[in-house]
C-alpha cells in the first residue's frame, strides 16, 4: 500500500527536530479495515516545515479526533465504534522521555453515546468534554491525577422542539469548546443548527442551561466547529453542509451570539457541492483558515480586519483528497493539511504579511489522517 511503502522511509530519525506530536486516524472507515493500527507519532522540523519518523504509537480503534492534557503527559482519543463495537473515551500516558512516541494504555470509559467525534480540556485541566455525533449528547469527565478518566459526571442528550408539521429534527454534536473565561461551554449542533450555550461550574463539572440557552442558524446550515477571535470577543463558525464561514459577536457576561457577519469558503469558480471540516485560527488572531472536503479539496484564507471581520484571501488546493482537518503549528509558519482519502499530510507556508497559503514539496503519508496535535520541545 503506499502509506506503507512512505512509513518505512521515514522511519529513520531526522536529527535536528524539536518538536514531535501525534496523528488520529480512521482504522476501519464505514467498517472496513484501511491498514491503520490507530494513534501514530511523528517528529516535526519548524526550521523546514517536515513532518518525519511516522510510527505507530498505540493501537486502537478509529481514534479520529485527540486531546492533549497541558502537562504533555497524557494523550485522549475518541473511539467512534462502528457495527458491533462500543464507543468511548481512551486514556494514554505519554512516554517520559517523549523521543519515543510511545503511548501507553491507561483505560477507557464510556462515551455515554454514539459516535464521539470530539473532546477539548477544561482550563483547569480537571474537567474534559465529549461530543458524540450520532446520539447528539455531550459529556463531562473528571480527570484523574494519574490521568485516567473517571466515570462521566454528566450527560447531555441534546434536543429541538417539534416543527409545527410535528417534525422533529435529528441532534449531531459535533464539537464542544470552553468559553476563554471558562464560565460556559458551547456545544455546536450540526443536526440542529443551533450553538447551545450551557454555564460550567468548574468545581463540581456540573453543566446548566443558560440564558439564551442557543443560537439557532437557518434551516440546513449544520454548524460544524467554532473558535473564538484572539481578543475573545468575536466567535467564528464553519459549517458543514453550506460552507459557510460565520462570524458572531459574543457577550461575554450573558453568553450570548449574534450574527454579524457571513461568507463562502466555496473558490470562486466551484460548481460542485460544499462540505466544510475545519478551522484554524493564527496565534497573532490576524488570519483564519477553513477546509473544504466533497470535491472542492480545498483550504479557504481570510484576513481578519480590523472589526474582526474576515474578508477572504484566496482559496488553495489541499494537497489531497477530502481536508477533514487542518492545524497550525507552534511556530505559527506553517498550516498541516490530514487529507484522510489520499492518506498523505501536505504543508503549507504561511506568509506572515498576507496570510496567503503556498504548498510545500515535502509530502507525510499516514493511512486516513484526521487529526494532529502538537508537543513541544522534544529532548534532543
Amino acid at each position: 500500500m503506499r502509506f506503507a511503502a512512505s512509513l518505512l522511509l521515514l522511519s529513520a530519525p531526522v536529527f535536528g527536530a524539536s518538536e514531535s506530536g501525534y496523528i488520529g486516524t480512521f482504522t476501519s472507515p464505514g467498517g472496513a479495515s484501511n491498514g491503520s493500527v490507530g494513534i501514530y507519532s511523528f517528529h516535526w522540523n519548524p526550521a523546514t516545515g517536515s513532518l518525519s519518523d511516522i510510527r505507530a504509537a498505540a493501537v486502537t480503534n478509529n481514534p479520529s479526533f485527540l486531546a492533549l492534557h497541558p502537562n504533555g503527559r497524557f494523550l485522549y482519543a475518541v473511539n467512534e465504534g462502528t457495527s458491533g463495537e462500543v464507543d468511548q473515551i481512551s486514556a494514554f500516558a505519554i512516554d517520559d522521555s517523549r523521543s519515543s512516541g510511545r503511548l501507553r494504555d491507561l483505560g477507557a470509559v464510556s462515551s455515554m453515546g454514539l459516535g464521539p467525534c470530539h473532546l477539548s480540556l477544561d482550563a483547569s485541566a480537571r474537567w474534559l468534554f465529549a461530543a458524540n455525533y450520532r446520539s447528539g449528547s455531550i459529556a463531562v469527565y473528571p480527570i484523574r491525577s494519574d490521568g485516567t478518566l473517571g466515570r462521566a459526571q454528566q450527560t447531555i442528550q441534546q434536543q429541538d422542539s417539534p416543527t409545527r408539521d410535528g417534525a422533529i429534527k435529528s441532534p449531531h454534536a459535533h464539537e464542544v469548546v470552553q468559553s476563554p473565561d471558562s464560565r460556559f461551554v458551547l456545544s455546536v449542533d450540526l443536526g440542529l443548527d443551533k450553538i447551545f450555550v450551557y454555564r460550567f461550574d468548574a468545581l463540581s463539572g456540573s453543566l446548566s442551561v443558560n440564558n439564551p440557552p442557543a443560537m439557532q442558524f437557518p434551516a440546513g446550515y449544520g454548524p460544524r466547529h467554532i473558535v473564538f477571535s484572539k481578543d475573545a470577543h468575536k466567535l467564528y463558525v464553519l459549517t458543514e453542509p453550506t460552507a459557510k464561514l460565520i462570524t458572531l459577536s459574543w457577550d461575554a457576561v450573558r453568553g450570548a451570539l449574534m450574527q454579524l457577519a457571513e461568507s463562502s469558503i466555496q473558490p470562486p469558480d466551484a460548481s460542485w457541492p460544499p462540505s466544510g471540516a475545519e478551522l484554524a485560527l493564527s496565534a497573532n488572531g490576524r488570519f483564519i483558515y477553513a477546509s473544504n472536503r466533497a470535491q472542492s479539496n480545498s483550504i479557504a484564507a481570510f484576513r481578519i480586519d480590523h472589526k474582526g471581520i474576515p474578508t477572504p484571501i484566496a482559496s488553495i488546493a489541499s494537497g489531497g483528497t477530502t481536508p477533514r482537518f487542518i492545524t497550525i503549528d507552534p511556530s505559527g509558519r506553517f498550516l498541516l493539511a490530514a487529507n484522510q482519502d489520499s492518506n498523505d499530510i501536505a504543508t503549507f507556508r504561511i506568509d506572515p504579511v498576507s496570510g496567503a497559503l503556498t504548498a510545500m514539496a515535502s509530502e507525510a503519508l499516514v493511512p486516513a489522517p484526521v487529526n494532529i496535535v502538537f508537543l513541544r520541545n522534544l529532548p534532543q
